[in-house]
């Protein structure tokens, strides 16, 4: 059994050499499923994630329906079993089409009574470009889910993530300021880009990856629903958003990624970012 707070080191015993480690991070090129099963129980403080939707990208296998649905419900309870009582979980879902039912139906109303996590709230994440359409309205946003272990007790630092942009900072009732001078709640509708594609109107944070967490978004979560030395996770972490957002605001990291093509990409984003960071501190 491992000790309650856990290196890297430790469970590097336990997982095997990961595919690329660091001071504070570990990626694994690993079905996360399987190493999931293979972890003691309470470990992660956070896990911040989005799993393929099952609608034909590059990086998955569509299965049918209800197998996709069994599936998400397995590695969720390994997630919730590897939380620490008064961690949480937070998770990026899209859409599906459902054969004579739906064109466009959210994952969460298939998922919600699969998932063993306590639903706190639902946040949208409503981005300016996406896909056109001319028999429907054009889709621009996608469900985050924030789930917590115990509705009791859980990290929420408001003053780490609230909204600068107030528009009237100064206003006062009773002779007291209305606002948080540090700035406002930014609510259950969060606004923040997508990565895209294309020439000329891709961002430089674009990677291969065709299905990318933007790191403004990441950060949110990261600051806002953990705290500094944290555990993260990231069973499915792509091109390695959630890592380098950790790395950026001092939590250690744990990430899965089953294809080594995309563990290769988060490998080098990772090594860009440290040497970048190494480089800006030089210069003080």
């Amino acid at each position: 059994m491992l000790a309650q707070e856990q290196t890297l080191g430790e469970l590097q015993a336990v997982l095997g050499d990961p595919f690329c480690s660091g001071n504070g991070y570990a990626i694994y090129c690993a079905d996360c499923l399987a190493s999931l099963r293979q972890l003691p129980p309470a470990i992660f403080n956070l896990t911040i994630t989005s799993p393929p939707y099952n609608i034909g990208k590059e990086y998955e296998r569509a299965l049918p329906t209800e197998q996709y649905l069994s599936w998400c419900e397995q590695w969720m309870a390994e997630i919730w079993r590897t939380t620490k009582s008064a961690g949480a979980f937070w998770l990026n879902l899209g859409y599906v089409s459902l054969e004579n039912r739906a064109k466009a139906l959210p994952l969460p109303y298939l998922l919600w009574n699969r998932c063993p996590f306590f639903l706190i709230q639902e946040v949208v994440w409503n981005y300016g470009a996406g896909v056109s359409s001319r028999q429907s309205l054009s889709p621009r946003n996608e469900k985050l889910l924030w789930y917590v272990k115990n509705p009791e007790q859980y990290t929420f630092n408001l003053d780490a993530i609230r909204d600068p942009d107030v528009k009237y900072p100064n206003q006062k009732k009773n002779g007291k300021l209305r606002c948080n001078t540090v700035g406002k709640n930014p609510s259950d509708v969060w606004q923040i880009a997508k990565v895209t594609s294309g020439e000329n109107r891709s961002p430089p944070e674009r990677t291969a990856h065709p299905a990318q967490f933007p790191l403004d978004l990441v950060n949110r979560l990261v600051l806002g629903f953990s705290n500094t030395g944290d555990l993260v996770l990231d069973p499915f972490i792509g091109s390695g958003t959630v890592a380098l957002a950790c790395l950026e605001q001092g939590r250690r990291v744990v990430g899965f990624e089953i294809n080594e093509r995309y563990c290769d990409v988060a490998q080098k984003r990772i090594h860009r970012f440290l040497a970048d960071r190494r480089s800006r501190l030089f210069q003080y």
